[in-house]
This record gives structure tokens, C-alpha cells and sequence, in this order.
């Protein structure tokens, strides 16, 4: 993580600390070093990430490229000073959309602002990089803390993550053999995830009080709900292909279903989801209840317990869902493929 900092006293006067820069490195490096893999050339601290790809065995390799935020989730994080899960979403938001076309993420790099460098409190950050990193296979390779004193206040942060992944040209999902008939896939979501907090915010209004106030319906209070990290569905999905003939992936992110599953649609096909699937998680029930949120507004703007959405051949969907299952998810049919052009319809 290098830390590109001046070694002026004026810098240190500007609000700038060097020292705690240096600190965040050698805090981080135990982190980074749980997610080194087969490839990587360079250690941290380098002008840049260095990884050397095993390509052997394709034929026409294509590198797939990701990058995302957490959004206003930090807000919860920040007020409970809970900062160890927030980077495991940070890789979670970016490898998940790589993993859509069926491509292996290999290697990571985040980006982390803050107002002042706390060397603790960044190196928390990055563990939750770094496990990230490691449930989803790829390495962790470099990144930047930047210090913006007088922009940012001295407490607050935002991450932002990079990651690159390769598949065979072959082996890219992308929809185009999709077809009526086939089966709908639903992988469930541990909670929010990473997208619709600024509803959250306006439904609850975010203090501390409220993020600590204990709900039944939840088994939890609302801050640890809120903060449950994002599933990172690499090797599940991986497993999935192996097993079965995936035919397009969708990640449910901000949108919901109704942005997110029209993207991995074929023109003239429609996805039919069945309404009573969905294993509506309890803090959507809270959210909708509390907000007094139309459903449609919900399934616009969630996931809603539903992850990820994969199309699949009506012959390997049993495959699809025991694969993903022995991977450790929560995996059903969630509907059909249907002729039209309608994106998706929940019925």
C-alpha cells in the first residue's frame, strides 16, 4: 500500500502525518500477505502491483476488469466504529460483477480517503480487504491511502476497490445462448449488501441510538444487520460452471431486479420470476414496513434476499443448484425463462 506522502515539515503542519503512513504499511502487510497467490511478482510499496497470469491451457484469454464503492454503508460503520467488514464489500462489489461473464478474479487494489490517517483504523480496513480477498481466491497486490485533511473531516473515510480477472474467450457468459425454457436460479444474499443505503438513512435516520436499537424481527440490533457483509459468490459461481451449463449471471445490486436481471437478458426473452421464491430477508420486511415502501419500490432498489440471479439449461439446473449448495450457499429456482421483451416480471 504505498502512501504517497511528502517528507516536508510544512506537510506535517498542513495536517498531512508521514509517520502514521509508514505505520498504516507495516500494519497492513499481515493482511497482505494472507491473500499472495500463484502470480504475484511484488510485494507492497512499489510504484505498482506487479502479477504475472497462468495462461496456459487458453486459447484466447480476455481480461475483465471491475471497480465499485460501498456507497453510504460507510455511514453505519463509521457510527458504530466498526471498520473490519467494510473492505470484504469493497472486494465483494467488484469481483461479483467479474464473476457475471464467468471470469476468475485475480489479483485486487483499493483506494482508501480519509481525513486522517489513524494507522489502527486503516489496517482494520484492510483485513477486511484482505479476507475478501482471500474467500474469493485472488491477491491482494497494492492500493493507496490518501490523506485529504481540511476536505474530509478527520474521522470519516471512503473505499473504492479495482480488480482484474481473466476467462477464455470460449468461456465468456454473456447470455447469447440463452433460450425460452430455461431455468431462473436464485443464490441468497446475506442482508443489504452494499446498495440502497441512502433509503436506509431517510427510513431510520442513521445515529448511533438507532443503529444500536435491538429489533426482534432481526435477532439483531439494526447496525449489525445493516453491516453484514456482502456475499462473495467467486468460487460458488466457479463450482456452478463446472457443473452445469450456466448460461448468464446477474448480480443483484442497486436497481434491484428490475435494472439487474434485464442485463443478462437475451433480446426477446423475458426472466419470470415467481413472486413466492424470493426469500424476503427480515430487514426488507423492516425497511418496507418502517418506510412504508411499496413492494415494487423495494424489489427496485434491493436484492431482497436473492444475490444473484443465474440462467441455466432446464437439464444441469439441479447441477447448478447442488454446486452451489456444497459451496456453502442457499441456492433455488427463483423462475423461467420466457419468450418476450420485457426484461423481468415478478408474478
Amino acid at each position: 500500500m504505498e502512501h504517497k506522502n511528502s517528507y516536508s515539515s510544512s506537510y506535517a503542519a498542513a495536517g498531512v502525518d508521514v509517520t502514521a503512513g509508514y505505520r498504516s504499511v507495516e500494519l497492513m502487510k499481515e493482511h497482505v500477505k494472507r491473500t499472495r497467490i500463484p502470480g504475484v511478482v511484488s510485494g507492497i510499496g512499489g510504484f505498482g502491483g506487479l502479477f504475472q497470469p497462468d495462461l496456459k491451457g487458453m486459447e484466447e484469454p480476455v481480461f475483465v476488469s471491475g471497480t465499485d464503492g460501498v456507497g453510504t454503508k460507510l455511514v453505519a460503520a463509521m457510527l458504530l466504529d466498526k471498520h473490519d467488514t467494510i473492505g470484504i464489500d469493497a472486494v465483494a462489489m467488484c469481483v461479483n460483477d467479474v464473476i457475471c461473464c464467468g471470469a476468475k478474479p485475480l489479483f485486487f487494489l483499493d483506494y482508501i480517503a480519509c481525513g486522517k490517517n489513524y494507522p489502527e483504523k486503516i489496517a482494520e480496513i484492510v483485513k477486511g480487504v484482505a479476507d475478501g480477498c482471500v474467500q474469493s481466491g485472488c491477491a491482494l497486490i497494492g492500493g493507496e491511502t490518501a490523506e485529504h485533511p481540511g476536505v474530509m473531516p478527520d474521522d470519516e473515510y471512503d473505499i473504492a476497490g479495482f480488480t482484474v480477472g481473466v476467462v477464455d474467450k470460449k468461456d465468456i457468459i454473456d447470455g447469447s445462448k440463452m433460450e425460452a425454457g430455461d431455468v431462473l436460479i436464485g443464490v441468497a444474499s446475506s442482508g443489504i449488501h452494499s446498495n440502497g443505503f441512502s433509503l436506509i438513512r431517510k427510513v431510520f435516520g442513521m445515529t448511533k441510538e438507532n443503529l444500536e436499537t435491538y429489533y426482534e424481527e432481526l435477532g439483531s440490533t439494526l447496525g449489525e444487520a445493516l453491516l453484514e457483509p456482502t456475499r462473495l459468490y467467486v468460487k460458488p459461481v466457479l463450482a456452478a460452471i463446472e457443473a452445469a451449463d450456466i448460461k448468464a449471471i446477474s448480480h443483484i445490486t442497486g436497481g434491484g431486479f428490475y435494472e439487474n436481471i434485464p442485463r443478462m437478458m437475451k433480446e426477446g426473452l423475458t426472466a419470470k420470476v415467481d413472486r413466492a421464491a424470493v426469500p424476503v430477508l427480515p430487514i426488507f420486511d423492516l425497511i418496507m414496513k418502517t418506510g412504508n415502501i411499496p413492494e415494487r419500490d423495494m424489489f427496485n432498489t434491493y436484492n431482497m434476499g436473492v444475490g444473484l440471479c443465474m440462467a441455466v439449461s432446464k437439464e444441469t439446473a439441479d447441477a447448478a443448484i447442488k454446486a452451489l449448495n456444497d459451496a456453502g450457499e442457499k441456492a433455488f429456482v427463483l423462475g423461467e425463462v420466457i419468450e418476450g421483451d420485457e426484461g423481468v416480471i415478478l408474478c
